[in-house]
């Protein structure tokens, strides 16, 4: 879930009904027609209906067509809503540990032989760099890439990331945000490390060659800034 579509999802649940029918429906373990949600917070079931899509509109519920008790009846079965498997979390500024635990759990996976701890972190941080940035070009199809080109697409991948980047000048581009901190501040050489052979992943799976990932560390941004590599 984007910061975008996490924050609408907090602010569908800061309406009192919308949020006693959420729990309702995650406490029962079930798939919940309208009329039960109606009927645990007290009003109608079609202003339940209306609460309930819009929860399913943020994408933390999900709805299909069932017959609740296992009976088929004539008619058409009713809308039942459940739960769906997306965890909600909003920080500002914005913070991405799970990417950095999900490159550490790689590393300790995929531990070899004559490869350090370090080494290994930091091969699968490059590698999940690049599959980003190669499914960023899949999609977008973007042709070769000068530098200030590469930077405009960068900018909009970054900044979905949480990195907050910034064009200071059309070949220099500052990330304002580190999404790993506090972790980098514990571990800078670590985390940094980890953090540069990411963003430089990303420029190889964008075949963005013109653009160069740089350790430019600086107090309360990201310790990487990206420069034409001419």
């Amino acid at each position: 879930m984007t910061s975008e579509s996490a924050i609408g999802a907090v602010a569908a649940l800061d309406d009192e009904l919308r949020r006693g029918m959420y729990r309702f429906i995650r406490a029962v373990g079930r798939p919940v027609t309208r009329d039960e949600a109606a009927e645990h917070v007290g009003i109608s079931r079609k202003l339940a209906a209306f609460h309930l899509d819009k929860l399913v509109d943020t994408g933390l519920l999900q709805a299909r067509y069932e017959q609740v008790d296992g009976l088929r009846r004539v008619g058409r079965a009713p809308k039942v809503y459940e739960p769906t498997e997306i965890e909600v979390n909003v920080s500002i500024p914005e913070r991405r540990h799970e990417v950095l635990a999900e490159i550490l759990m790689g590393a300790v996976l995929g531990q070899t032989n004559g490869e350090s701890a370090h080494e290994i972190a930091t091969r699968v941080a490059a590698d999940r760099g690049t599959a980003l940035g190669r499914a960023t070009r899949e999609q977008l199809r973007p042709g070769r890439l000068g530098t200030e080109r590469a930077l405009t697409l960068l900018c909009s991948v970054l900044g979905e990331q949480g990195f907050e980047p910034a064009r200071v000048a059309p070949d220099h581009v500052r990330l304002r945000n580190c999404p790993f901190h506090p972790l980098a501040a514990q571990a800078p050489e670590l985390v940094c490390g980890l953090n540069h052979a990411y963003l430089s992943g990303i420029l190889t799976g964008l075949r963005a060659d013109t653009v160069s990932a740089v350790l430019a560390p600086q107090t309360g941004q990201c310790c990487v800034e990206l420069r034409s590599a001419t």
